[in-house]
């Protein structure tokens, strides 16, 4: 196959198992309903409000997993949208079998029981999709605007910076060490002061090492620089470990440190 048409083969290969996915969602809550409609219009609801009845359970499942695909997002865990879907998910099951009443037959309670669980995976999958696409939406429109950083740097600390400078300031009179020298040039060091944003992309740099090569969270960047007396908003510790990414892209492949 060629290059060109695999990207191409990856796009359909995506819209094909969203609109499955969808599908497999929209089939699930729906037999959901009828069921939980049922069970309500045999308990004294009818016409509109039977119909109404199962969103008050069903809904809880679409709410939570958009609480947790934003709290994805934003790289935290919500407890509250977990248990939002746990219950959704917990009562929309009970009630389910509950509208079958008394069965000699098993398979009848496995036939209520499939829907709720069918539309509380499907959707889980769907919000899955949703939060990839938008992540590779927002790596495409950040990542032109992003300047790289100096990569070589282990500490953030002012103090072991200025003595890095002065290492490489100094004469190279050290031609009776036997070790080898190393093949790889070092990057010039900057001539000027060092602006505001090359301390914060230097600050987040270190943290990747201080944390023992995992991912810093956004509260591990706003406290360090806090501590450097630099801004740290939200969005300044986003963007700031963007552009370090962007600049060593393996960065990106380390596990997530866990937010103390």
């Amino acid at each position: 196959m060629p290059l060109s048409s695999r990207p191409d083969a990856q796009i359909w290969l995506a819209i094909m198992a969203a609109a499955l996915t969808t599908a497999l969602t929209v089939v699930s809550f729906w037999l959901s309903f009828e069921a939980l409609h049922d069970l309500a219009r045999s308990h004294r609801l009818q016409g509109e409000r039977a119909w109404a009845w199962p969103a008050t359970i069903d809904s809880f499942i679409g709410i939570g997993e958009l609480l947790i695909l934003r709290a994805s997002l934003l790289r935290r865990v919500d407890p509250w949208a977990i248990t939002i879907t746990a219950a959704g998910s917990v009562g929309s099951i009970v009630l389910n079998i509950a509208s079958v009443g008394v069965s000699d037959d098993p398979l009848d309670y496995v036939t209520a029981a499939v829907p709720p669980v069918a539309a509380l995976l499907a959707f889980g999958v769907l919000m899955r999709q949703v939060h990839e696409f938008i992540l590779s939406r927002q790596g495409v429109l950040t990542a032109p605007s992003v300047l790289p950083v100096t990569p070589s740097l282990k500490d953030v600390e002012q103090e072991d910076f200025e003595k890095a400078q002065e290492a490489v300031e100094e004469p190279e009179d050290e031609h009776d060490v036997t070790e080898e020298p190393e093949p790889v040039e070092e990057p010039e060091e900057p001539t000027g002061p060092l602006t505001q944003r090359d301390r914060i992309d230097l600050t987040v740099r270190g943290l990747y090492d201080s944390l023992g090569n995992r991912r810093p969270a956004t509260r591990h960047i706003r406290q360090a620089l806090a501590e450097a007396n630099l801004p740290n908003s939200d969005g300044t510790c986003r963007e700031a470990r963007i552009r370090v990414e962007v600049a060593e892209p393996h960065l990106r492949t380390l596990p997530d440190a866990i937010a103390a």
